[in-house]
């Protein structure tokens, strides 16, 4: 359970005037994560902060915005598996192999 408090509580006078949420505690898994988050470049850690965001349920997470080529990719792919064309598990074997996962 993370112990937290909403600054600006009345119960922490010392932090009035901001809104700011501050988390004492985390679980171990969740600070290797962000640890390992940390070192990674700016835009990844964008990535991975609005999947973050998204998880946890908040609204902050502002829509990506996709480009006319990354569109078009998606509507590719949507039409390929209307028509019931999917990846074989070995291209997709291929695939993770390719990006090192």
């Amino acid at each position: 359970m993370l112990n937290r408090f909403e600054v600006g509580d009345p119960k922490w006078p010392f932090m009035q005037g901001t809104k700011r949420r501050i988390i004492t505690d985390m679980t171990k898994l969740l600070d290797q994560a962000l640890d390992i988050a940390r070192s990674l470049p700016a835009d990844a850690q964008d990535d991975t902060a609005r999947i973050v965001l998204q998880l946890a349920g908040t609204d902050a997470a502002s829509p990506v915005i996709l480009s006319d080529d990354e569109r078009s990719a998606i509507a590719a792919s949507k039409e390929a598996a209307a028509r019931g064309e999917f990846a074989t598990e070995a291209q997709v074997r291929a695939t993770w192999a390719k990006h090192g996962l």
